[in-house]
């Protein structure tokens, strides 16, 4: 007895994202566009360490900030974790897409061949 399979057919939301995704995988990859575009995210982050120093709720912490800190390595770590926060989140976002868009065409490969060896 010989065992078939049948590949499921492709969603109109899959096939949106392989046209959306082979054509703007290149652009979303560039490094500028993914500081800009992950720049809210990253400030917002660096933002929360800002305001967990200024509202003081841990008070040796504070103490020891206060008088060992400069305000220009505060400054220089904030935007070092905003930069970075930001890049990061949008390189993991690129290859969470770029892995969905190479199943996706697998997939679409595996029901090409199922039909076409049913044909």
């Amino acid at each position: 007895m010989q065992h078939v399979t049948f590949a499921r057919m492709l969603s109109k939301n899959d096939e949106d994202f392989i046209r959306y995704w082979q054509k703007n995988r290149g652009k979303e990859k560039k490094l500028l566009r993914q500081l800009f575009i992950g720049l809210p995210l990253g400030l917002l982050i660096a933002g929360g360490v800002v305001l967990s120093l200024d509202l003081g709720w841990y008070s040796r912490a504070n103490m020891v900030a206060n008088t060992q800190m400069n305000p220009y390595v505060l400054l220089i770590a904030v935007i070092g974790i905003a930069v970075f926060t930001a890049i990061f989140y949008k390189k993991y976002k690129w290859d969470m897409n770029e892995q969905h868009y190479k199943e996706l065409l697998y997939k679409k490969q595996q029901a090409d061949q199922h039909a076409g060896a049913a044909n």
